[in-house]
């Protein structure tokens, strides 16, 4: 957005998160809580952001940016911390002067709409347009204290009189800022007050003695602009961040037996006429076609699923599903797999880097790891292709329309023909001929009839 520039504040150090993890990059719906601030700053088309940042934090920064859409951000060190204005001026005196909006926002609020940072920009006519909320109290939110229409002064909850804590219209830490008078106000901050911090709700009262007007721009739910400092806000903020999501794909034509209990991603694709049982997971890039069904009791990641497809409690992670494949119960889907159109897997059993061409079925209790299998081929019940050798790695390849015996192991590397069989048991450590059939330890072909 031209002639909007943005700064996040995201020096904290987040001690009643009684973690090592900076505050910002504990994790709501498989992401950062920074990167949903910078995602609502992408989507609001804010593309020049100052990230304030403190030395636990400054080496993730870009990491986090790129994940949320953006080519680069600065990062700005604020050692030590003296408060928000002291990191505003800090950001300021890193970027050379310009005209225009500077939106100033905290990083710990991973609830912020783009809906909202859009109303703040569009709000800013004179010095300050100041995003506000309507809170249950008590809180520990500074209070607004209203002239009229406008703001006249923030009153911080620590420095607040009782009937200034009993006002319940609170500073959402949301700000748009005309640059050049916030440049001027920051310059007069001082740290007069409990906590000995320079504040940045200070300057309203700079902007007031000067004659210029505070927007407020109320927020429709107080909940957008909550921010977290604890392990219990980072549940509430994750269950509130999964409804939305959950109600979008709701919307937009996905069934969810239960949002409660199921756990989106923000970045996952659902075709319409798609349904979610209980207690399922979708992560990452995930792809899920129309009319497939998947859960109870599922998760999947960077999962690309076809149409008509069932999954039942099973675990499909960096794996792609043909149209009407049926997994599970209880399958695990790992990594570099390519199941097909019509196959089956089945209960327990586990593929890891194959290829399953359309129509296979690896029915119960298996082992697939990297193995090539060909059309309609049938893996037995107990099966296993023993891939590793100690130190490395083969690949198993099995042709079309093959029956492969309950309990077989195939050592690789090997090939097994065309509607080749092997019997139940058999240790196949040669390659098998197309048609061939072998039983046995080591297996041995069968006289031909």
């Amino acid at each position: 957005m031209a002639n909007v520039r943005a700064v996040v504040l995201a020096a904290g150090k987040g001690t009643r998160m009684k973690s090592a993890r900076p505050k910002v990059l504990h994790e709501l719906c498989g992401r950062p809580m920074l990167w949903w601030v910078l995602r609502a700053l992408r989507d609001a088309g804010v593309s020049d952001v100052t990230v304030v940042t403190n030395g636990d934090l400054a080496d993730h920064v870009d990491a986090v940016a790129g994940a949320a859409g953006h080519a680069s951000v600065r990062g700005v060190l604020q050692e030590p911390q003296l408060g928000t204005g002291h990191a505003v001026q800090m950001a300021l005196a890193s970027l050379e002067p310009a005209g225009g909006t500077l939106l100033v926002l905290n990083g710990d609020m991973p609830l912020v709409e783009v809906e909202l940072v859009a109303r703040a920009i569009a709000a800013r006519e004179h010095a300050l347009a100041l995003v506000t909320a309507r809170m249950p109290l008590p809180s520990s939110f500074g209070r607004i204290v209203r002239d009229g229409a406008h703001v006249a002064r923030i009153v911080e909850a620590r420095d607040a009189t009782d009937d200034e804590l009993a006002l319940d219209e609170m500073n959402a830490g949301l700000y748009a800022y005309d640059e050049a008078k916030l440049r001027a106000a920051c310059a007069q901050l001082t740290n007069d007050n409990a906590q000995r911090e320079y504040y940045l709700t200070d300057t309203i009262a700079h902007f007031v003695r000067a004659g210029d007007r505070v927007a407020p721009v109320v927020a429709d739910d107080f909940r957008s602009v909550l921010g977290v400092n604890d392990r219990v806000e980072l549940a509430a903020a994750s269950a509130l961040l999964n409804r939305r999501l959950c109600e979008r794909h709701m919307r937009a034509g996905v069934t969810i037996a239960d949002p409660a209990t199921t756990y989106l991603e923000p970045d996952i694709q659902l075709a319409a006429d798609v349904t979610l049982l209980p207690n399922t997971t979708l992560g990452r890039e995930t792809v899920v076609g129309a009319h497939s069904e998947i859960g109870p009791n599922s998760r999947l990641a960077n999962a690309r699923i076809g149409e008509h497809v069932v999954i039942s409690d099973s675990v499909v992670i960096d794996t792609t599903i043909g149209d009407f494949a049926l997994v599970g119960p209880y399958a695990h889907l790992r990594h570099g797999n390519e199941i097909g159109t019509g196959a089956r897997i089945g209960n327990f059993v586990e593929i890891k880097a194959s290829t399953l061409a359309p129509g296979a079925k690896a029915s119960h209790l298996a082992y697939i790891g990297d193995a090539s299998i060909g059309e309609r081929t049938n893996i037995g019940a107990g099966t296993i292709t023993a891939n590793y050798d100690g130190k490395n790695k083969h690949r198993t390849t099995i042709g079309k329309d093959v029956r492969i015996g309950s309990n077989s192991t195939l050592v690789a590397p090997v090939e097994v023909g065309d509607r080749a069989l092997t019997g139940a048991g058999a240790v196949v450590i040669r390659d098998v001929a197309a048609g061939e059939r072998v039983v046995g330890n080591p297996a041995r072909p069968l006289p031909k009839r």
